[in-house]
């Protein structure tokens, strides 16, 4: 066991009142930068209507990209989240708004798979999957409150379609934060979460694989901090006979944290409009959403499309935060073509 847990990347340890002001990690398009985006939107649709055909040569963005690699820097040495708005839902068809999400998420990183079929583009929405499901996955359960969590991936990025008729917030929580916190008051606790815990596949295991696999929650790499962080996953890989069982000091750091997390002092709240692009360092910051409520009569359907990307900026990572090419998810690139229209 980690005997002693350091606090690491204070920089990085902001509270709420700190990030008050929205201004503050808040990117709002100019008419300049939008009409270069509709530009590269043109140039993209051009070589190929497939995101997957599109690379960041084929999206040019010389004047956003300065910004862009602002918003980097902070996603990887500074707060860990921030929001691109300004680009309007209304003057694009659904395709076009996600070519121009893709072609942005293209400069900030390399897309990844997040599931084993592949998807390199998501669909969030209620795709009428119940949480009860052991096998199911975040972004296919619908209407109810999603606790706090990370993905797996450098960054994750979302882009909202539509909301729903109300409710579903998008939260984030500042994991370092939490994590100097538990080493400053109950560091034995800390360093339980040191220890590899057991996570589920979701039945999206290697063929032939375990239906689990192990990954501590907290991990120092240099002097830097890595946090893989999904209670229900770990909860759930219990229903395995073969899996390691949670130890108790595991067992009540991890409730330690769930209570922090509903702190307020370690949350921000977004309530993202239609075309706002929300971006987050996986390894720094937890996200959630509150319950919410569709209408689809209406029309009003709670949609967003994301993205897991690997920066360059990040140099180093520890194995198990290492892309794999042949990883079995990595094999098949796709894209969820998902339409709420």
């Amino acid at each position: 066991m980690q005997a002693s847990p350091q606090i690491l990347e204070t920089t990085c340890e902001w509270l709420s009142d700190d990030v008050a002001k929205s201004s503050a990690w808040t990117h709002t398009f100019g008419p300049r930068e939008l009409e270069e985006i509709d530009a590269a939107l043109g140039h993209a649709l051009r070589r190929s209507e497939d995101v997957l055909e599109i690379g960041p040569e084929d999206f040019p963005l010389p004047t956003v990209c300065q910004n862009l690699r602002r918003v980097e820097a902070e996603l990887i040495n500074g707060r860990g989240f921030a929001l691109l708005r300004g680009v309007p839902r209304e003057k694009y068809s659904q395709n076009e708004i996600e070519m121009i999400y893709w072609g942005i998420g293209l400069h900030l990183g390399d897309p990844w798979p997040q599931n084993q079929y592949g998807h390199v583009l998501g669909d969030v929405t209620d795709q009428g999957v119940s949480g009860r499901d052991h096998n199911s996955r975040g972004n296919e359960i619908g209407a109810v409150a999603f606790p706090y969590h990370s993905d797996g991936s450098d960054l994750v990025g979302l882009l909202c379609l539509q909301k729903a008729r109300s409710g579903g917030i998008s939260t984030v929580a500042n994991a370092v934060a939490i994590h100097n916190d538990l080493v400053r008051e109950a560091p034995e606790l800390a360093a339980a979460l040191y220890q590899p815990q057991p996570f589920d596949f979701r039945n999206a295991e290697p063929p032939g694989g375990n239906p689990w696999y192990t990954m501590p929650v907290f991990t120092q790499w240099g002097d830097r901090l890595f946090v893989r962080y999904i209670r229900p996953y770990i909860l759930a890989s219990q229903r395995h006979a073969d899996a390691p069982r949670i130890a108790d000091d595991a067992e009540a750091a991890m409730q330690r944290i769930d209570t922090m997390t509903q702190e307020p002092q370690y949350n921000v709240f977004m309530d993202l409009q239609p075309g706002d692009m929300q971006f987050i360092n996986n390894y720094h910051v937890l996200h959630a959403r509150t319950a919410y409520q569709d209408d689809r009569e209406t029309g009003q359907v709670r949609h967003l499309k994301r993205l897991w990307l690997a920066t360059d900026t990040l140099e180093d990572r520890p194995p198990y935060f290492q892309r794999s090419p042949s990883s079995h998810w990595d094999r098949q690139r796709s894209v969820s073509r998902l339409s709420i229209d």
